[in-house]
């Protein structure tokens, strides 16, 4: 899951080198956490946090095929 996050916030930022996702699973849910650089979190987020939710929409049909819970949070 880091690596489809990680790709995809890639095509989303200017700054490419700024990006850090981590994952950590706690009770049977992962959490990916996504840092990127403050100039970019507008990008990540999105106009009413379309961009943001579609993230969260595209973890939770892979969660779903692989029997798991995704959770993503994006960190300022």
């Amino acid at each position: 899951m880091v690596e489809l996050v990680r790709y995809i916030v890639e095509q989303l930022v200017d700054d490419k080198d700024a990006i850090n996702v981590t994952s950590a699973e706690a009770d049977g849910v992962e959490t990916v956490t996504i840092r990127v650089a403050e100039g970019d979190v507008g990008k990540v987020i999105g106009k009413q946090g379309k961009i943001a939710m579609a993230i969260r929409t595209l973890a939770k049909s892979v969660g779903v095929r692989n029997g798991k819970r995704y959770n993503i949070e994006i960190e300022d």
